[in-house]
């Protein structure tokens, strides 16, 4: 699957909240940044392009606890736990898109209270490549989103990591994935044909 011009890696909220120590901690959150590190170098050295979402929450956000929401607070704008973990390394052009700054309105897609798809639609982008954080929700929905709005869309399976608040959620949002029309592929496949 060789990648080219037309192509867009999204990578999905790769922050320290997300990821070992932080607020909603994925177990596998330090490895997946690492492996989208080499997949957003492979594709920035293809010609592609690479979008990275944050998640950029204000203070008092709806989706936290404290507002009645289901989530411990989490990616507030400015702090430490909403920057892009350290092992996750960006090429100079990468995109940082940012969602969920309505204190009003979740935002799990990165299609969602952002610009993302003007983006892609902008660049000439027509397939698009998702791995990221956390598998059940915001790659789940951002995936669905992005079939919906006509691009070819896959799933990188061993770039994405799960909360698993219901153990398995992370197995079934890979079949809703699926279902809704995406394809599912390894990223160190696409990194191994690179090497041919």
């Amino acid at each position: 699957m060789p990648i080219g011009e037309h192509d867009g890696l999204i990578i999905v909220d790769v922050q320290n909240d997300f990821c070992p120590g932080g607020a909603l901690g994925v177990p596998t959150g330090e490895e997946v940044a690492a492996t989208l590190s080499r997949v957003a170098a492979h594709f920035a050295a293809h010609g592609a392009l690479v979008f990275a979402t944050q998640d950029w929450h204000p203070a008092g956000h709806a989706s936290f606890k404290a507002q009645r929401g289901p989530w411990p607070e989490h990616c507030v704008q400015g702090t430490p736990g909403a920057e892009f973990h350290p092992a996750l390394t960006l090429p100079v052009d990468a995109q940082v898109v940012r969602k969920g700054a309505d204190p009003a309105r979740d935002a799990y897609s990165g299609f969602v209270d952002s610009d993302l798809e003007k983006r892609l639609r902008t660049a000439g982008v027509t397939r698009v490549f998702i791995g990221g954080l956390a598998t059940d929700y915001c790659v789940l929905n951002t995936v669905v989103d992005a079939v919906d709005n006509g691009f070819e869309t896959y799933v990188l399976l061993d770039a994405v990591g799960a909360v698993d608040v219901e153990p398995g959620d992370g197995q079934r949002a890979l079949h809703l994935m699926a279902g809704s029309g995406a394809g599912l592929v390894e990223a160190s496949a696409i990194l191994a044909e690179g090497q041919d």
